[in-house]
């Protein structure tokens, strides 16, 4: 059987992380904390369970706290939570059986993140499979009798093991701060994160934190030579500018964007330009196309249930009662599709970052 570390970074988490430890103290063989400066209870909580604690500096990067309490595992594996997570009897029970029989040339073990909307953030789907369980010392092979290489991928198991996520409140205020330390500090930003930071612009974001985001993503803009980056700005761009008012930088980007082919988000933001100039057929036509033509890039509801919800606004405006109310309950049929998706439709190609 194999041994795991569990591995996990916290701060002032004394009201949740009891039941998570309760949920996990059966299943690990050592539990490490690194606290990032509590001044509650959490450590000495963790410490009932036996957990070894370490302080750490906090340098707002969650990969360097990351990388230094897997560092200080000593464990075959190491599986990674945060204090707002639990996991049931049932899945406790999978957990046991997947630690038994478990292959060591396993590298990851992917589980089910559940319960992702209840806070929504840059999520699309409630449940989504995330890598939770790495070994810790990965031994590279050759592979292939000629041409020969070194795998690289890691050999991943997919488990159907589920993890409930119980968050407090939503983080988007939290990790927008974050994105924008970040920038501020001039750090370079993959294209994967600058995609996350569009998404949860564009999911969770105020009119403020769209604006503040300009320099940002006009810069990405201009610069990107990834597509889907480049749109992604271009999608900020047109809501930030569409919220401050200011037409011609709207249409300016709007424009940029449908001459890629233009997606969902950018039709949305058309509708809602025009819904504003109380030009409802035109708002319709640009809402229908969300729905009926294009595909969402970074929230699947542009394509789906928000779409149908306001082409049902614009039937209301055009005082066409018959049309109002179908549209209105298809956009309730949707929005219940979209609460139990589990993974992309054929609807949507929505990337989950």
């Amino acid at each position: 059987m194999i041994t795991i570390s569990l591995c996990m970074i916290v701060k002032n988490e004394e009201e949740r992380l009891p039941k998570c430890l309760d949920s996990l103290k059966n299943l690990v063989d050592e539990i490490l904390i690194a606290d990032t400066g509590s001044t509650d209870n959490t450590k000495k909580i963790a410490k009932s369970y036996g957990a070894k604690v370490y302080d750490f500096e906090w340098h707002d990067d969650f990969s360097e706290a990351r990388n230094f309490i897997f560092s200080k595992a000593k464990c075959d594996y190491i599986y990674s939570a945060d204090a707002d997570e639990e996991i049931d009897e049932e899945n406790q029970e999978k957990f046991k059986a997947l630690k038994e029989a478990m292959d060591p040339r396993i590298e990851m073990v992917e589980m089910y993140y559940a319960n992702q909307l209840e806070y929504r953030t840059v999520y699309n789907y409630d449940k989504e499979l995330r890598p939770k369980l790495f070994k810790r010392i990965r031994t590279f092979l050759w592979e292939d009798s000629i041409h020969e290489q070194v795998r690289l991928s890691p050999m991943i198991f997919e488990s159907d093991i589920e993890i409930i996520h119980k968050p407090s409140g939503s983080h988007a205020e939290r990790d927008l701060a974050n994105f924008r330390k970040a920038i501020d500090a001039g750090n370079i930003m993959s294209n994967r994160l600058i995609n996350m930071y569009a998404r949860e612009l564009y999911m969770a974001g105020e009119k403020e934190d769209l604006v503040s985001a300009i320099p940002f993503m006009t810069a990405t803009a201009s610069a990107s030579e990834d597509a889907d980056t480049l749109r992604n700005a271009l999608i900020i761009l047109e809501r930030a500018y569409r919220l401050s008012g200011d037409d011609i930088a709207f249409n300016k980007y709007a424009m940029k964007d449908v001459s890629l082919g233009s997606c969902s988000e950018t039709c949305m933001e058309l509708g809602e330009y025009y819904f504003e100039k109380k030009d409802f057929d035109e708002a319709l036509i640009w809402f229908y196309n969300a729905y009926h033509e294009t595909k969402p890039v970074l929230d699947i509801r542009t394509g789906g249930s928000a779409a149908l919800s306001r082409i049902s606004d614009c039937y209301e405006e055009l005082h066409d009662a018959k049309n109002r109310d179908m549209y209105y309950e298809l956009s309730k049929e949707e929005a219940e599709k979209e609460l139990q998706a589990n993974s992309e439709d054929d609807h949507s190609d929505a990337a989950n970052i």
